[in-house]
């Protein structure tokens, strides 16, 4: 598996690559990825197939991250602004 695509924790989609073994591309809408925002997507029904029945659980971005190409700090700006850790005021 060379990437896959998870639903975050505010609705949105990721891109997560296991060749860099990290998120490539974030917050985008279903729309954004049909739309082949991530420049991996056949055509629309390609993309809606892979929304279908091929997402991967957001716990998986989290379980395969490693620090080779994003920064834990990078990593955990990502987990905030993808709304997986709320800051508190």
């Amino acid at each position: 598996m060379g990437a896959f695509i998870a639903r975050q924790p505010n609705g949105l989609l990721c891109r997560f690559s296991s060749v860099v073994d990290c998120p490539t591309k974030w917050n985008m809408t279903d729309e954004d990825y049909l739309n082949n925002a991530t420049g991996t997507v056949n055509n629309r029904e390609h993309g809606q197939d892979i929304l279908d029945n091929y997402m991967q659980p957001f716990t998986e971005v989290i379980e395969y991250f490693r620090t080779e190409n994003m920064s834990a700090a990078e990593f955990i700006d990502f987990l905030i602004d993808v709304g997986y850790i709320e800051l508190k005021e």
